[in-house]
């Protein structure tokens, strides 16, 4: 920035001596008509020409490459912050961070072009006062003064501006977060016929953006306004007090000239200055936006280093959303089912149970092997529970990669995963199985074959302690009775002591647990295997066995 400064201020104080160059000329080679003259100084001119061109290049693709590398390195600072284990404590939502880590942080990036120029416009506007003071010292002063004032005048309104483009930016982001998650939620839309509905918000919404838009665009262009009209009529009345002092015969012909061609310049130094309070009202606004998610505290904290030496589950009295003093347990390698008659329940409990809920955000504790989750490291928490909730999202790629995610498994064991998983009937539909191009959001598979691939993955990890949450809503009911199979001889068959809690009210899945736990208002209201419960609990019935 300081470099490309540099190179702006010489491009500036050649602009401004051009105008003294040709009065020059006119007062010393063509008055005299001195030829010898008249040759040097158009050597001198376009070597005048050669420097203002060349500053104004380096200096431009200087101020670009920094405010383009400044651009990344801030979206980059922001994904590493959205993206941070711990979690970033934010009101806004995917499509919101989305406009934050791209639109604002480029806008946030030309804080560093309005210096350059500002201090470009600055130098051009004392070169040309210096100059005007040379000729007439009242030319000078009218520029010297005239300039601080109009700034002056022009600042006030900058705080307007910033709450004003603030406003629109934040409209702006608003909706199109909103168009975000309509486009990546049209299906379950469509299937609940709720276009019309998701319609009139998104309209709703677009109107106040558009709202916010036109009230900025109507406060710059009053600014704008303003701002050129008084700058002109600056110029206009140097120029004027010029012609009459030539007819005074105070200044020269040559001084005249110019004064005139100065006074035509430092219009575009004044506009310069004049729009600059408007871009970094801009500016600010972006920044302020970018502050929301890089000054946010994280959701979790350090966390301790304990390391739980087994792989029960206890949750005392948990107060969150929905759930009310809820106690529950699952024991070391038990298959566990959870039916909650409000879907609330299960939302909540899966939330707790996955760990990426603060600690500040809900009353009571959450336990594996005896251990805490806050007194877990963030990593061995990671490696210990995993929650797979109910709505997943696939990543471009293949269906392998999207089942290993990056970690190394021998063939023998991801067969075993896919079958488990009922995923073999999606490598096996397409030639190129397990190579197969899934797109993003795994948009190129079905809904069952997505909850399928998602499930595997989820396998794969083979976390100690698995927690599903509804994993099988959009499968057939033979697929559903192989997945239920597969999971059991997959986690609970051997030696290892694995732990799963499925949260589902799905009897094929309910049917291979060990123990169901029945949840209504956040807490359990009954307990036992899903065949008593099926015989001898009529909500369980009819929430199950519907």
């Amino acid at each position: 920035m300081i470099i490309s400064s540099l190179f702006f201020c010489v491009h500036q104080f050649c602009e401004t001596m051009v105008p003294v160059a040709i009065g020059l000329i006119v007062g010393r080679a063509i008055d005299t008509g001195d030829s010898r003259a008249m040759i040097i100084s158009l050597f001198a001119l376009s070597g005048l020409f050669v420097v203002l061109s060349y500053a104004y290049r380096f200096g431009a693709r200087i101020i670009i490459v920094a405010i383009e590398r400044e651009a990344h390195m801030m979206r980059v600072e922001v994904a590493s912050r959205v993206l941070h284990p711990r979690g970033v404590r934010t009101d806004l939502v995917s499509g919101e961070l989305l406009t934050v880590s791209t639109s604002d942080a480029e806008k946030t990036s030309w804080i560093l072009d309005v210096i350059a120029r500002t201090v470009a416009a600055i130098t051009a506007t004392v070169v040309c006062a210096v100059a005007l003071l040379i000729i007439d010292i009242p030319l000078g002063l009218a520029v010297l003064v005239g300039t601080p004032v109009i700034m002056y005048l022009l600042q006030r309104a900058a705080p307007l501006l910033t709450r004003t483009a603030t406003t629109q930016q934040a409209e702006v982001a608003r909706v199109s977060g909103m168009a975000t998650d309509l486009v990546s939620g049209v299906r379950p839309l469509r299937g609940i016929g709720a276009e019309g509905a998701a319609s009139a918000r998104f309209d709703e919404s677009s109107r106040k953006a558009l709202t916010a838009t036109m009230k900025m665009a109507k406060a710059n262009s009053i600014y704008l306004g303003f701002s050129t009209t008084v700058s002109a009529l600056l110029s206009v009345g140097i120029a004027g007090t010029a012609g009459l002092f030539a007819l005074q015969g105070r200044i020269s012909v040559g001084e005249l000239i110019t004064v005139v061609g100065l006074s035509q310049f430092v219009i575009e130094p004044l506009t310069t200055m004049s729009r600059l309070p408007g871009i970094a009202a801009m500016v600010r606004g972006s920044a302020d936006r970018l502050a929301l998610v890089l000054g946010a505290d994280h959701v979790l904290a350090e966390g301790g280093s304990q390391v739980p030496t087994a792989t029960d589950v206890a949750v005392k009295g948990v107060t969150y959303r929905s759930l009310d003093g809820l106690d529950m347990a699952a024991a070391p390698g038990e298959l566990l089912g959870v039916v909650t008659l409000r879907a609330q329940d299960g939302e909540a409990l899966a939330a707790v149970l996955s760990g990426q809920i603060g600690a500040d955000d809900y009353l009571g504790s959450v336990t594996i092997g005896g251990v805490g989750l806050g007194e877990l490291g963030l990593t061995e928490a990671r490696r210990t529970v995993l929650v797979e909730p109910h709505n997943t999202d696939l990543f471009a790629g293949t269906v392998r990669s999207n089942v290993i995610a990056g970690r190394d498994r021998a063939d023998h064991e991801l067969g075993r995963i896919l079958e488990a998983s009922a995923a073999t009937d999606v490598v096996a539909m397409h030639e190129s199985g397990l190579d197969h191009a899934v797109t993003d959001r795994g948009a190129s598979l079905s809904g069952g074959q997505r909850q399928r691939v998602a499930l595997a993955r989820a396998l794969s990890v083979s976390a100690p302690v698995l927690v599903l949450h509804d994993p099988t809503t959009a499968v057939d009911a033979v697929t559903e009775h192989a997945i239920a199979a597969g999971i059991e001889q997959l986690r609970h068959t051997g030696d290892l002591a694995q732990t799963t809690v499925l949260i589902t009210t799905s009897p094929a899945l309910l049917a291979v647990t060990h123990r169901v736990l029945v949840v209504d208002g956040g807490r359990v209201v009954a307990e036992g295997t899903h065949h008593d419960l099926a015989a001898n609990d009529e909500r369980y019935r009819e929430t199950v066995l519907r």
